[in-house]
């Protein structure tokens, strides 16, 4: 199982369409899910509702701007390894307060898809897109480069 946690829910009609295109792909390979969080201006109040979400078994990756940006490949690599170690993967992205430094320091990889600030919603797009990249490359099957 691979499971999105994130603040927040997404307004925009046409980023809802692109966010179920990707999940649809995605679910040929994998059971995945989105987690939404109800956001809050205090970080604290963030941080225990995403703390509730993941379970002590759960294999979490924090998305960070200011951690290490990864290719698609190394990102195909460590969802390949986690699934090894844990049934699911949590992928937190977190809101315009970032994430909690418990978060963080509870997540078992920490990683940047880019060192540029987006919308919530396109962020989830590209982050399901990668994933859905992840799969084909892990497959050895063919995708648009």
């Amino acid at each position: 199982m691979i499971r999105i946690i994130c603040l927040g829910k997404l307004k925009d009609f046409n980023t809802k369409g692109l966010v179920l295109d990707y999940l649809r792909r995605i679910h040929k390979y994998h059971k995945i899910e989105i987690v939404e969080l109800p956001d809050s201006e205090n970080i604290i109040e963030e941080e225990k509702s995403m703390f509730k979400a993941i379970k002590d078994t759960d294999y979490v990756i924090a998305l960070d701007v200011k951690s290490k940006n990864i290719t698609s490949e190394e990102f195909a690599k460590i969802i390949d390894k986690s699934f090894l170690e844990s049934g699911t993967i949590d992928f937190i992205i977190g809101s315009s307060n970032g994430i909690s430094e418990n978060v963080l320091k509870r997540a078992n990889e920490i990683v940047s898809l880019g060192d540029i600030t987006m919308p919530h919603g396109l962020f989830r797009i590209i982050l399901l897109e990668q994933i859905y990249r992840s799969f084909k490359i892990i497959n050895n099957e063919t995708y648009h480069k």
